[in-house]
């Protein structure tokens, strides 16, 4: 975060959306650019993409080596100088996460965009201290968005 604040024009997304309009009820898409840049600290190309739980499951199942539909799912190709990367989300996931978490949907969906692109900054939580690094990121932006702490 500190190179964002040594920079005086803030970072730009290019920001392409797909199937968006397959789930009713999603934020508008200056909502999810918003959500998307306040996580930024370097230019980036990003496409998010909108799955049901097929689709999430598959990708999960190719990818991951877990055969079950998951929340989010980062793709990063290119951490620098753009960062460049592919997020999906599932959304039938996220709406149950949500609902038995007692948060609001667009809270939980602001939680994983931030989430998922700190993921494509270079950011992970395979060990305690970088999941901590992580979650000091996600909670300084989310409060900057408004959203409470999601942990």
């Amino acid at each position: 975060m500190i190179e964002r604040a040594r920079r005086s024009v803030a970072p730009r997304l290019a920001l392409s959306l797909q199937g968006h309009a397959g789930f009713p009820g999603l934020p508008a898409r200056s909502t999810l650019v918003r959500w998307i840049a306040a996580a930024l600290q370097r230019d980036a190309q990003i496409t998010l993409r909108f799955v049901g739980l097929r689709e999430g499951a598959r990708l999960n199942r190719e990818y991951r080596g877990k055969d079950y539909a998951t929340d989010v799912l980062t793709f990063g190709y290119a951490p620098e100088p753009t960062v460049r990367a592919d997020i999906v989300i599932c959304v039938p996931v996220v709406k149950l996460e949500a609902r038995a978490r007692g948060k609001p949907l667009y809270d939980h969906l602001a939680h994983l965009a931030v989430h998922a692109t700190l993921h494509a900054h270079g950011l992970h939580h395979d060990t305690a201290a970088a999941a901590r690094v992580l979650e000091k990121h996600e909670r300084t932006i989310l409060k900057s968005l408004g959203k409470r702490d999601p942990y």
